[in-house]
């Protein structure tokens, strides 16, 4: 079952729904406005030692360059 973020267009209350089915209507449990947004969810995947990712890793030398400064050609 998909939890979705919603925010209430008539008080700005911002919740989360579990949604059974697609077709349910959505009420703000604030204020019970019906004209609700959802909203883009970014949530943490698990990495392989049990915790949440701290995002994407690039790899390469710091620095400046069109190389990351590590090959001396300037």
């Amino acid at each position: 079952m998909p939890i979705y973020e919603y925010i209430c267009e008539d008080c700005q209350n911002e919740f989360e729904k579990i949604v059974i089915n697609k077709h349910e209507e959505i009420t703000c449990p604030k204020c019970a406005g019906k004209k609700n947004k959802i909203q883009l969810s970014v949530f943490a995947t698990a990495n392989g030692s049990g915790g949440s990712s701290q995002g994407p890793s690039f790899s390469g030398g710091g620095g400046g360059g069109c190389c990351g400064g590590g090959c001396g050609c300037h």
